[in-house]
């Protein structure tokens, strides 16, 4: 679902301030070759994970819609939470061995790392549950929410990761940041308001509830990030071993979390109820999505993503009004633009000094960064 993602990006780029899921506030070497000299097969992978990354982002929002919306048994939403902690932590286990070239030298790390230094481990215990809850909170989300709208809707996890920033880690933003701000604000809001006020029949979803769920999760995942970098800003522990803690915690929360809300249910229909093969892959799918993230930190940059992200949102809309009769309409077109817009000036504000009408308005460049 859309949950390491998030905590890669706040320690390699602070200014950046974007969570993409759990993984952005886990430290990655940006290599600091120049893209104009970027060796062949860096280059290659560069354009490969933004690929897989567009595609990943796609993929687990209208898979996980689909499932959830197809009529026949639905799985428990707990039960999908812990089942993809439990496949990312393999994943990163995996990960950490190709890394390493062994596996007796990778398990020597985990122990080193995780076990020898629990205090550091201990530190991700509070950033794994507030993911855990934001991923259940994502699944009521989908349910309610049609995949566009969820899509373009989740965004503002941008908007709540940089003001959390700003009260927490007392980083300033600069004008053509708070500008992003506000229209991606302005353009989630749009949307919202189409979903809201939409006379087209909707069956079996409440978009309150959908719109609360999506709220929730995106101010979890903001302060999960930036709390991660608060604690843990400087540490050279690697990507790998990072996810590995966090799915650890993970893990345990989301146990916690099925045995608590669901065990009664699962006791009754058991814990694989209404798991089909579309289910696992769309679990899968989102469990990969860290992961890519991680890739394209390592081999792209911030604009290059923004640019993965809105045509995920494009291709999201475009796939949503042939299989889920999804009605694009103006308001959600113009909330659109207005939120892919920021996500560029976002991340690269220089980007605002080539829009014609600013450069009349701001001659003084000093006035906007």
């Amino acid at each position: 679902m859309m949950y390491k993602g998030n905590k890669i990006e706040q320690e390699i780029q602070a200014t950046e301030n974007t969570l993409l899921d759990r993984s952005s506030s886990i430290v990655v070497v940006r290599n600091s070759i120049s893209h104009n000299s970027l060796s062949p097969s860096r280059s290659y992978m560069k354009h490969v994970s933004l690929i897989f990354l567009t595609l990943q982002n796609v993929a687990s929002i209208l898979l996980l819609r689909y499932v959830r919306t197809t009529p026949g048994p639905r799985f428990i939403n707990s039960t999908a939470v812990l089942n993809s902690e439990i496949q990312k932590t393999i994943f990163s286990i995996l990960l950490l061995i190709y890394e390493q070239r062994s596996v007796i030298t990778s398990f020597k790390v985990i122990y080193n790392k995780i076990i020898r230094q629990s205090k550091d481990t201990l530190k991700t215990g509070i950033p794994a549950l507030l993911y855990t809850l934001q991923n259940n909170l994502l699944f009521v989300a989908i349910s309610n929410l049609d995949a566009a709208t969820l899509q373009v809707s989740f965004q503002l996890k941008i908007f709540t990761t940089a003001i959390f920033t700003v009260l927490i880690l007392r980083r300033p933003l600069n004008l053509v940041q708070w500008l992003a701000l506000f229209l991606l604000f302005l353009g989630i809001s749009l949307v919202q308001i189409e979903n809201m006020t939409s006379v087209t029949p909707k069956h079996d979803v409440n978009p309150v509830l959908g719109l609360i769920s999506v709220v929730s999760a995106c101010t979890l995942s903001g302060l999960a990030g930036v709390y991660f970098e608060k604690i843990l800003k400087g540490s050279d522990v690697s990507v790998w071993i990072r996810n590995i803690q966090l799915g650890l915690f993970g893990m345990l929360f989301g146990f916690l979390t099925v045995y608590i809300s669901d065990g009664t249910q699962i006791k009754t229909k058991g814990f694989l109820f209404g798991y089909t093969d579309i289910v696992w892959i769309a679990i899968t799918i989102q469990s990969a999505g860290g992961l890519l993230v991680a890739l394209v930190i390592k081999y792209a940059d911030n604009i290059l993503k923004g640019f993965a992200t809105s045509l995920a949102i494009i291709i999201s809309c475009v796939i949503s009004i042939t299989l889920f009769d999804f009605q694009l309409t103006f308001l959600f077109s113009l909330g659109t633009i207005f939120v892919i817009f920021s996500l560029f000036i976002y991340s690269k504000p220089d980007l605002i000094t080539h829009v014609p009408i600013f450069n009349i308005i701001f001659k003084d460049r000093s006035v906007l960064f």
